[in-house]
């Protein structure tokens, strides 16, 4: 039953309970969270926008100069391992000037008439009058500051806050300003298939700034978890987002169908891709590319079919990432070739490894531009082994060999480094680094290159971990080989793990 509806004599002006209604309304989507997140919120802000909000209010200001904040503070700082200045916290003390200006901004307070049962509304509109002023009441630059400072897990907390504060941490500004936050601080991330749970786990970890000998980091953020089925095929990052190739039961085919699915690890969505437009279904080989100017994810994926006695890739199809109804659309292909599962996406153009028709060896490597749509074709010259690991060299396409071995041993010498100086000419230059002979020292076991981070340290992790878990820098201009630890990943003694570089946290949405 809804109660008559009754007014209140306000200074001339006649409020309803319909007015009432709506301030809590506002009030539900103010800044209603646990006291955990709200300390976490603000642990992760500098000290300048602590100031700021500071003055917001007198509840925030409350809680800011609480001691357990303080200390809190001071933890969050050693953990992420900032290197900015600490300011001290009591130095802000003295704000009350800027805060009067604040306050001074709001309407000034007004006496509400007392009147029969009316009387008990007083208490109420004031209380929620209070209340709501020292809710969120923060300029957009600030809040977005704010917000994108947070862990992926706090921000998708967040969203469930409140239906402001879901809009706004889906808007496309924010994703991007969290994105570009997360590129200025990669991580190191772990997947692993785990067939005893059937689940894909994902880790992560800093990634250590010049590492120095016997140092560790703490891999002890466990990201998600996403159901497995049959298979788990070339995998990669790009962007934050993960790619790689499941096979799949799926209904009126007899055996199971090799399907791309795109998953975020940060925030713990799988998003299986709608099948092909084609009647055959086996033989699909997916990549996943962002386009930083269009700021789009897509999908390149292509089949195998047999022609002239020989295997080459056909019926090239795209899709696009974030359209209402995902569909794949046919792009034509002018380069006959086999494409393979090594591959890398370098500012908004695909490349992997591929065979010419009448080769035996992939000896070219094929790339798409995600923005044309176009293909084009740069030739090696000779084989490219199945060990080559494609890198980003300061912007252009490396490829990083370890010889004919899929693998590195303590008995290899070298390493050899190829780089796209003109794809037009079809030019390379090459780099070839000999390792110290403090190598065969530090490697016990059979390692692979897990990649390389700029252009100066190439990365190995072993084949299969041991207690403790460690990767191995190797500095190519210093010439000297650091082993460092990863802590956290114990439970997983003996299991096999997938190393990569350089990855990113993001959070938008699939």
């Amino acid at each position: 039953m809804k109660p008559q509806r009754q007014n209140v004599r306000e200074g001339g002006l006649t409020i309803s309970l319909r007015v009432m209604r709506s301030m809590t309304k506002l009030y539900q989507n103010s800044l209603l969270l646990p006291d955990d997140l709200i300390l976490e919120i603000f642990s992760r802000l500098p000290s300048k926008f602590i100031a700021r909000c500071r003055c917001l209010s007198k509840l925030w200001a409350s809680t800011l100069r609480d001691q357990d904040f303080q200390n809190q503070y001071e933890l969050s700082l050693q953990e992420i391992n900032t290197q900015r200045v600490r300011y001290e916290l009591k130095s802000f003390q003295n704000d009350n000037e800027l805060y009067s200006r604040v306050s001074a901004m709001q309407p000034p307070r007004q006496n509400v008439s007392k009147g029969g049962e009316l009387t008990n509304y007083r208490g109420v509109t004031r209380s929620m009058t209070r209340r709501h002023r020292n809710s969120l009441p923060v300029p957009d630059d600030l809040a977005m500051e704010i917000f994108s400072r947070l862990p992926p897990k706090a921000v998708a907390r967040c969203r469930c806050a409140c239906k402001l504060w879901s809009s706004m941490l889906r808007r496309q500004d924010f994703t991007e300003l969290f994105l570009t936050k997360s590129c200025a601080r990669p991580q190191l991330l772990f997947a692993r298939e785990d067939r005893s749970v059937s689940k894909y786990i994902f880790i992560s970890s800093p990634q250590p700034e010049n590492p120095q000998e016997n140092s560790y980091v703490v891999a002890a953020n466990h990201l998600a978890r996403f159901p497995r089925s049959n298979g788990f095929y070339g995998c990669t990052c790009t962007s934050g987002f993960f790619c790689y190739g499941d096979d799949r039961n799926l209904k009126g085919l007899q055996r199971p169908v090799h399907v791309p699915v795109i998953s975020n690890p940060s925030t713990g969505q799988s998003l299986t891709l709608p099948r092909w437009n084609s009647k055959n279904k086996y033989g699909v080989e997916s990549y996943l590319g962002y386009d930083p100017i269009a700021k789009e994810f897509k999908v390149l994926s292509m089949n195998k079919s047999r022609v002239s006695n020989e295997w080459i890739s056909v019926e090239h199809q795209v899709l696009t990432l974030g359209t209402k109804k995902l569909s794949w659309r046919l792009v034509e292909c002018c380069i006959p070739h086999r494409s393979s599962s090594q591959w890398i996406c370098i500012s908004g153009v695909l490349y992997y490894a591929a065979r010419a028709v009448g080769s035996s060896v992939n000896s070219m490597v094929v790339s798409f531009d995600l923005r044309s749509e176009k293909f084009s074709s740069v030739k090696f010259g000779k084989a490219i082994p199945d060990s080559t690991t494609l890198v980003n060299y300061d912007g252009k396409l490396g490829l990083l060999m370890s010889g004919d071995s899929h693998d590195a041993s303590g008995a290899r010498t070298s390493f050899e480094l190829w780089v796209v100086r003109d794809a037009a000419k079809h030019e390379w230059f090459n780099h070839i680094y000999v390792l110290p002979p403090s190598w065969e020292d530090v490697v016990s076991e059979t390692m692979y290159i897990a990649g390389m981070i700029g252009t100066n340290e190439i990365v190995f992790s072993p084949s299969y971990q041991r207690v403790p878990y460690y990767v191995i820098y190797f500095n190519v201009e210093r010439k000297t080989i650091t082993k460092v630890g990863i802590q956290g990943l114990e439970a997983f003694h003996g299991g096999s793990f997938h190393t990569y570089l350089n990855y990113v946290q993001n959070v938008k949405l699939l």
